[in-house]
């Protein structure tokens, strides 16, 4: 069985003009949601979650549901039929068979375009593993281009888990293809941006880009700051995760040196990298990114089932 119908993987798989369409949709809803309300009756969107999420299901499912379409599946693997030795590829054909588009989310680099193998409906990726997670970019792209009026010319500002956070890797992805794009990198040495994608995105777009420990160094330069937690789960040595998790925790007394129409993004779940206190800035903007995220997947859905408002 092969999967001829159009699937979001990575974010390569969309073109530049495709994502600005996707986003041009994306507003549309938001300034008229009335018009897309019933856009998808009758059809089904199947969340097969083998990993934790709050944000990315929910988003997904309000999507549909805002949509005028229903929501079927489930929210860990032993909620499914793995648990009892069911191959995910075997859980995605049964799936296939109820849903119209799946979302899906697995801990293994790679498990959603394996699944598609099996199904003749849309799979998006909702996050494999440390490897990509698409449709929050979708997402932060939105969030970028409401907030600044524009998605070039911009200096953007990575800061936390830079080696396994897989938002940050789609993002710079997405980003590194509009013009004028400056990156600044700031890590601990042990969680630094990964050759692939210094060589396959920075190196491949001719981006520049510089590499820092420290966020007090270069927020002043900064338009955009995208702060990220480190992740307990994609460590191996619970002693390597205790000392770095506390690296970077950005609160008002650094913020007082950055610019005054600074956006601060966040994929969440915020653990304590962004104190309390910078949450009644106005330019925190990690929580309205949440509902940009849900605007962007419901012109996704659209796209990937071929519905035309």
């Amino acid at each position: 069985m092969e999967n001829k119908v159009r699937c979001l993987f990575d974010i390569d798989d969309f073109s530049i003009e495709e994502i600005n369409e996707l986003i041009s949709t994306a507003e549309d809803i938001i300034s008229q949601p009335q018009k897309y309300q019933n856009a998808c009756a009758g059809k089904r969107l199947a969340t097969l979650f083998f990993e934790p999420s709050t944000r990315t299901r929910l988003s997904f499912e309000a999507a549909m549901i805002d949509l005028g379409g229903s929501v079927i599946g489930f929210s860990e693997a032993s909620s499914s039929s793995t648990q009892k030795g069911e191959s995910v590829t075997d859980t995605i054909r049964v799936v296939g068979s109820f849903a119209d588009i799946i979302a899906m989310r697995h801990p293994k680099e790679g498990a959603p375009v394996a699944a598609a193998r099996k199904t003749i409906i849309p799979i998006i990726n909702g996050g494999d593993g440390g490897h990509n997670h698409p449709t929050q970019t979708l997402g932060d792209l939105l969030t970028i281009k409401k907030e600044t009026g524009r998605l070039e010319n911009l200096t953007v500002g990575f800061c936390g888990d830079l080696t396994f956070g897989r938002t940050i890797h789609s993002l710079v992805n997405a980003l590194g293809r509009y013009k004028g794009m400056n990156f600044v990198f700031i890590s601990p040495a042990e969680l630094k941006i990964p050759d692939y994608i210094k060589e396959g995105v920075l190196q491949n777009y001719n981006i520049p880009y510089m590499e820092t420990n420290r966020i007090e160094s270069v927020i002043t330069n900064l338009d955009i700051l995208y702060m990220t937690r480190v992740q307990k789960e994609r460590f191996f040595n619970e002693a390597d995760y205790m000392r770095l998790r506390d690296y970077y925790i950005l609160d008002l007394e650094k913020l007082q040196f950055a610019k005054k129409d600074l956006i601060i993004m966040h994929p969440l779940p915020r653990v304590n990298e962004i104190a309390v206190e910078v949450d009644d800035d106005p330019r925190a903007k990690y929580f309205i990114q949440v509902d940009y995220g849900k605007y962007m997947r419901m012109a996704l859905i659209l796209k990937l089932l071929n519905i035309e408002v």
